[in-house]
């Protein structure tokens, strides 16, 4: 849940002069505490509105009734948080400044050179386990909330109570347009928030407050022609410029999406078994993707080198104990094994006679899972084998 003060009420505002400096000095002490940026926005989202309704109309948001759910409150800050009237909007860079930690027993990985490259190489070495760039480390919903709720606090301490509310990633809230306000970023093609300095391999984070602190200025799109984003998203998700199909995104798949995935989609995904970064890779600003300041994104339990068939063979209880702490938890070992399934069986389509023999021993481990669910993808995922179409009708994309 969000972080708050006591009550969104109005308070007794410092003056102009008292808040400008307020400005400044926030700033510096978001800095402190790991944020790259802080910036301040006004609450009018009224041109993002349109856009917002149209995407819920279209259905793109698939089955997260949550993203429609408290309909104009979305882009209505006021409505959501009765009392606020600007927006703290906060950016914390989360590229991992190494590989592996040492503690998983090997040696860190310098992250200095071009991790674009060595992402795409991993989507390339067909048995290896893709996850996410962000969920390798520490869950951000956790790190990001208490470092927004640690700078309320400094705040508080300074000017006395005031009206605010925490949120990362956890309410209604149109972090991107806000960030777009506050002059974090500009949206890009894939629509996530893009920054000249930092690519888009970061977090954002939002404090609403009724105190009236200056606002920032917008910055300008720097997209132009480029469409890198769109060609190079496997399933073919960004629909139009600026417009994401959820129901088709790697990322929705494979975290989002709680049943099984569509069978014609499957062999689309490829290794990707937690979310997907294609887009981001493909992006030229991410040249400036900046690294973490603060450990907790570091890579845990080896996510950047894994194996599908490694991962696989977690149990339940191993899954929990392994991820504790982690964002991958969230979807649960069933998901988790769903997601592998399809991995493995993409693996299986081309695997050499030895690399097939070990995919298709550890597939058939589960073959009798009790979920329905992971039977389903496990039974699909043996049925790439070369010829195996012959005698199991689940082996097409249909």
């Amino acid at each position: 849940m969000p972080q708050q003060n006591a009550a969104m009420m109005p308070s007794n505002p410092p003056s102009q002069e008292a808040c400008a400096a307020l400005a400044i000095d926030l700033k510096a002490w978001g800095r402190a505490l790991g944020f790259a940026d802080i910036r301040i926005a006004d609450i009018d989202l009224g041109s993002a509105e349109p856009g917002l309704q149209a995407w819920l109309d279209a259905g793109h948001h698939g089955e997260m009734d949550y993203m429609a759910a408290h309909g104009s409150k979305r882009a209505r800050p006021a409505e959501l948080v009765p009392g606020t009237r600007r927006v703290i909007v906060a950016r914390m860079d989360y590229l991992p400044a190494s590989g592996s930690a040492i503690a998983d027993g090997a040696d860190a990985v310098d992250n200095t050179g071009d991790w674009r490259q060595r992402e795409v190489a991993r989507l390339q070495t067909a048995d290896a386990a893709v996850i996410s760039v962000y969920a390798r480390g520490r869950d951000y919903h956790k790190v990001m909330r208490q470092r927004l709720q640690q700078l309320a606090q400094k705040i508080e301490t300074v000017i006395g109570a005031f009206g605010y509310r925490v949120f990362t990633d956890s309410a209604p809230v149109m972090e991107v347009a806000l960030a777009q306000r506050a002059g974090l970023g500009w949206r890009g093609k894939h629509t996530l928030l893009l920054s000249r300095d930092a690519g888009s391999m970061f977090f954002l984070g939002e404090i609403y407050t009724d105190l009236p602190l200056p606002v920032d200025a917008p910055t300008a799109d720097h997209c132009g022609s480029c469409r890198a984003c769109l060609d190079v998203c496997p399933t073919q998700a960004i629909v139009a410029p600026y417009r994401l199909d959820a129901r088709r995104c790697i990322s929705y798949l494979t975290i989002e999406l709680r049943g099984s995935i569509p069978v014609g989609l499957r062999s689309l995904i490829g290794n990707r078994v937690y979310g997907c970064d294609d887009c981001q890779l493909a992006c030229p600003w991410n040249k400036f993707a900046q690294t973490a300041s603060i450990p907790d994104f570091d890579v845990r339990n080896g996510l950047d080198r894994s194996r599908m068939v490694d991962l696989f063979g977690w149990s339940a209880a191993e899954f929990d104990q392994r991820l504790q702490g982690s964002p991958i938890r969230r979807i649960g070992h069933e998901c988790w094994l769903r997601n592998l399934a399809v991995g493995l069986g993409n693996a299986l389509r081309g695997a050499a006679p030895e690399a097939a023999k070990e995919i298709g021993a550890v597939l058939q481990q589960r073959a009798d899972d009790p979920s329905p669910l992971v039977r389903e993808h496990v039974a699909w995922a043996l049925a790439q084998r070369p010829g195996a179409f012959l005698d199991n009708p689940l082996s097409g994309d249909q």
